[in-house]
């Protein structure tokens, strides 16, 4: 990953250039059409899975490409997408060790302005032999006030459910697209590296879900290659492309982009589908896999880490949190005292939350989770004696909810105003309202949380709820079913609208098709929301 910073006097951005660019801007994919994932050519290199924008500021934005070969990424940078302004970046070598993989970080761009970038790839070989551009669109985020919008979901290609190209891909994806987001936040399960794909699923109606396959997604990942191939399929898919090189992605992970309910330290020992054992070596592949396949903004001295606060003006600070990494082992999570088997976020990362909300300023502060606090997600579902999130049945506070109740409790105490939580993970959409009134444990003030998915991934639900925080289901919406394929339409996804001028903030739990499901409105001087 190179870094490379741009002085807005050079580009020379104005909001004449903006204008002038605009109408061009709408018929960008169709000015620059994605190739399909590569066939090697003897001569020139190839972008091989389009491009990708993310972790956009004011003033900087990831961008990630991948070549078929040794090769140094390119990057033209400009604020028309006729790209008459444009500057060329040098960007780092894409080499073998690497999987051929590159990221740049712009920085030094100017806040809410249109940018235009066209990715190509010189080989290293012969520097005359130039790839084939393939263009991206991002919009900085604003230095001030002005409107706002972006969608969140989670899991994509989940239970065997992967590509098919009959139905037509991955539709869940241009559906968001199509709403014009700012950005999106994947909550995680960003890739199922531990489950495969064939060729052929067997519907109960009869008919055939047909999947294009690879041969990494044959197996459950274990080497660095698989897991590597597991990020590469999605990417595949014609919707994901042209959705990442116009919306900016700010991902997470959760469990499938290792193996399913993993935790740091935990053996396989049960599982005859590994020969690899050990969860914490797995985890150390599919980390460095993420991190080379996501346009996420590494964070100097800590290379594998994924918690982070992203600061999109001034009217909104996201943060990300990383449920997976520094957790205890799953068990009955019944301890009634704090300790090592109780952690869930782990004590350097609820001291880094905690730092960071209070030092915010935002108008409204979104705390991206990768897994529901009040569902009760078992580890172990046929029996329901050992469980994967916090949530562990009605009750006072234990185990993994000392750190819930922990994090609740300083925002409560330092007035921590507007936070609202968004999730993904157990594959359908609802609505909780937390209210400290009907909680065991009380000392929080009330909040709401918003869970979508998945994207493109089974359908299950609804999960039993845990009164220790007092959730209320004021909206869900699961299937009647175990393991839906997409087909069954019960894919969602969320979309959060921030109004500039009255700083008024407005969720909408979305369907596969775009409709409204359930809408809550939230007040900015009093942080309630009101349901539309």
């Amino acid at each position: 990953m190179a870094r490379l910073r741009i002085p807005a006097s050079r580009l020379a951005l104005t909001r004449r250039a903006l204008l002038a660019g605009g109408a061009a801007g709408a018929g960008l994919a169709l000015a620059a059409p994605f190739p399909r994932p590569a066939i090697a050519q003897a001569g020139r290199p190839v972008v091989t899975h389009g491009v990708q924008s993310g972790d956009v500021t004011p003033g900087a934005a990831m961008i990630w490409s991948r070549a078929d070969r040794a090769a140094r990424m390119m990057v033209e940078v400009a604020t028309t997408a006729s790209f008459t302004d444009a500057r060329t970046l040098r960007g780092p070598a894409a080499l073998a060790e690497g999987d051929f993989a590159a990221k740049l970080d712009l920085t030094g761009l100017p806040a809410d302005e249109e940018i235009f970038y066209r990715v190509r790839f010189e080989s290293l070989a012969d520097p005359s032999a130039v790839s084939e551009p393939v263009v991206g669109h991002l919009r900085t985020a604003p230095a001030g006030r002005r409107d706002i919008r972006f969608v969140w979901s989670g899991d994509t290609a989940g239970q065997g459910w992967g590509i098919n190209t009959e139905w037509g891909g991955m539709r869940c994806y241009e559906t968001m697209r199509s709403v014009g987001p700012d950005f999106f936040i994947h909550s995680g399960d960003t890739a199922y590296c531990d489950n495969p794909i064939e060729a052929e699923v067997a519907l109960e109606d009869g008919t055939v879900w047909k999947n294009v396959t690879i041969e990494e997604k044959a197996k459950v990942a274990e080497t660095l290659a698989e897991f590597r191939g597991n990020f590469k399929y999605n990417l595949l898919d014609e919707n994901v492309r042209r959705f990442n090189a116009e919306v900016p992605m700010m991902a997470q992970w959760d469990d499938h982009e290792v193996v399913n309910n993993w935790y740091p330290g935990e053996m396989l020992d049960g599982d005859d589908r590994y020969t690899v054992k050990s969860a914490s070596l797995l985890a150390a592949r599919a980390n460095r896999a993420f991190h080379e396949y996501m346009p996420i903004r590494p964070i100097p001295g800590t290379p594998e880490r994924i918690h982070r606060k992203i600061s999109y003006g001034p009217m909104l600070d996201v943060f990300f949190l990383d449920m997976r990494s520094f957790r205890g082992p799953n068990g009955a999570n019944d301890q009634a005292e704090r300790g090592p088997d109780t952690a869930f976020l782990g004590a350097e990362q609820i001291a880094w939350l905690k730092r960071e909300l209070l030092a915010s300023d935002a108008t409204w502060k979104v705390i991206a989770a990768d897994m529901p606090i009040g569902m009760i997600v078992y580890d172990d579902w046929r029996t329901k004696s050992t469980f994967e999130n916090g949530a562990n049945g009605d009750g006072p506070v234990r185990g993994r909810e000392f750190d819930i109740a922990d994090i609740l409790r300083f925002i409560r105490d330092n007035d921590v105003r507007n936070t609202l939580w968004l999730t993904a993970d157990v594959h359908y959409t609802a609505a909780h309202f937390y209210d400290p009134a009907k909680a065991r444990f009380g000392d929080f003030a009330p909040f709401w949380e918003f869970v979508s998915g998945p994207l493109n991934s089974g359908s299950f639900g609804p999960n039993d709820m845990d009164d220790t925080f007092g959730p209320q289901v004021m909206f869900d919406r699961a299937p009647e079913g175990v393991n839906l394929p997409p087909s069954a339409g019960l894919q969602f996804f969320g979309q959060v609208d921030i109004e500039g001028a009255t700083g008024a903030l407005t969720v909408t739990l979305k369907d596969l098709e775009g409709a409204a499901l359930y809408t809550v409105v939230f007040d900015p001087a009093t942080g309630e929301g009101t349901p539309a």
